[in-house]
This record gives structure tokens, C-alpha cells and sequence, in this order.
């Protein structure tokens, strides 16, 4: 079913009729909802569910950035990224991001700006969300990662982070996502 443009974009054509989990562990809950699907017929529905991701461009004041290399276990890939993280109990997305870049890279920043409104990672399958910052006058206070972190730390020229998206060696959605807000943002505020 398509919906032309000049249309009203249809709420929600799924009607659930049940759910239930088949999956959990401390990142991921995965549930199977029983639905009727758009076209009246019967089916289901299975939705990744995940903490709150956050995502820092972490900004010097020489317009460098800071970038954590990581092998990412299901993509079976060493990935370069942004600061990331997820929303831990009752914390804020800025709280989370706060201690992400604290535990990550072992910095702290001066100057917090949220870029943008939240994002939907994959939601095709996944619930995920994410909020993105761009964090300035940035200070060194020690790194502190989680025992399934392995992570390289490195400083690179913002205008090169905006080339290695280009050319493909930066594929984490949530960093491509955090960087190109940056540079519209960073574009804007120099006019």
C-alpha cells in the first residue's frame, strides 16, 4: 500500500494482538508481537529492544576529532567511531553521553550541544534510538572502559572524519549520522 504525497499519511496500519518475549539479555530484549498486518492478514512482528544510544563528537579546539577503534563482534569488523554508548537506568541521554566520553576516551567536556532530534537506528527490526552531541573545550581526565572494550583512541582532522564517511572506512550509522550533523551545525555557525 502506497500513500501518495498530497495524501494523509496513515498512524499505524498493524494492529497488535499479543506479545511476548523470546529473548533477553542485559543489551537486547527481543519480542515476537502477533499482528494483523496492513492487508488484514494475519502475521508477526519480532522488535529488537535496546537501551538509549548516544553518540559524542567529541571536538577540539584545533577542529579535531576524537575517534575510538573497535572490533565490533556481529558485523565481525574493526570499526572506527565516534564516542558511543547506551542509556544506563534512570540516567539522561546527556548524562549517558557524559559518562561515555569519560569511560570511552577518558575525556571530559566544557560545552555540550545536542545535534539535532533523536534518530531510529534500524527501525525496520529494531526499537533503537539514539541522541547525538557535539561536545567542545574538551579536557583529558582518564579513560575507564568496560571489560568487552578493547578500544584504541586516536585524534583526527574533522574534515578527514568527513572523508573517511565519504569513502566508506567510517560505516557506523550512529558516527555517520553524528558527523554530518556536526559539520551542518559547524557550517552554520561560521556564516
Amino acid at each position: 500500500m502506497y500513500c501518495k504525497e498530497k495524501e494523509t499519511l496513515p498512524h499505524n496500519p498493524w494492529k497488535t494482538l499479543s506479545t511476548r518475549t523470546v529473548y533477553e539479555n542485559s543489551w537486547i530484549r527481543v519480542r515476537e508481537d502477533q499482528v494483523i498486518r496492513p492487508d488484514g492478514r494475519p502475521g508477526i512482528y519480532g522488535v529488537v529492544e535496546t537501551p538509549i544510544a548516544t553518540g559524542v563528537v567529541a571536538l577540539t579546539h584545533d577542529k579535531q576529532v576524537y575517534l575510538v577503534g573497535q572490533y565490533r563482534y556481529p558485523t565481525n569488523h574493526y570499526s572506527w567511531e565516534i564516542v558511543e554508548g547506551g542509556v544506563a537506568g534512570s540516567e539522561t541521554p546527556l548524562e549517558a553521553a557524559r559518562r561515555e566520553l569519560k569511560e570511552e576516551a577518558g575525556l571530559a567536556a566544557g560545552r555540550w550541544l545536542q545535534l539535532g532530534d533523536v534518530i531510529h537506528l534500524s527501525n525496520c527490526f529494531s526499537a533503537e534510538v539514539g541522541y547525538l552531541y557535539l561536545a567542545t573545550s574538551i579536557e583529558e581526565v582518564g579513560a575507564d572502559p568496560e571489560g568487552t572494550e578493547v578500544l584504541t583512541l586516536r585524534k583526527v582532522p574533522f574534515e578527514e572524519c568527513l572523508a573517511l564517511v565519504d569513502n566508506g572506512e567510517i560505516k557506523d550509522a550512529v558516527s555517520i549520522i553524528g558527523l554530518l550533523r556536526a559539520e551542518r551545525f559547524l557550517r552554520g555557525a561560521n556564516r
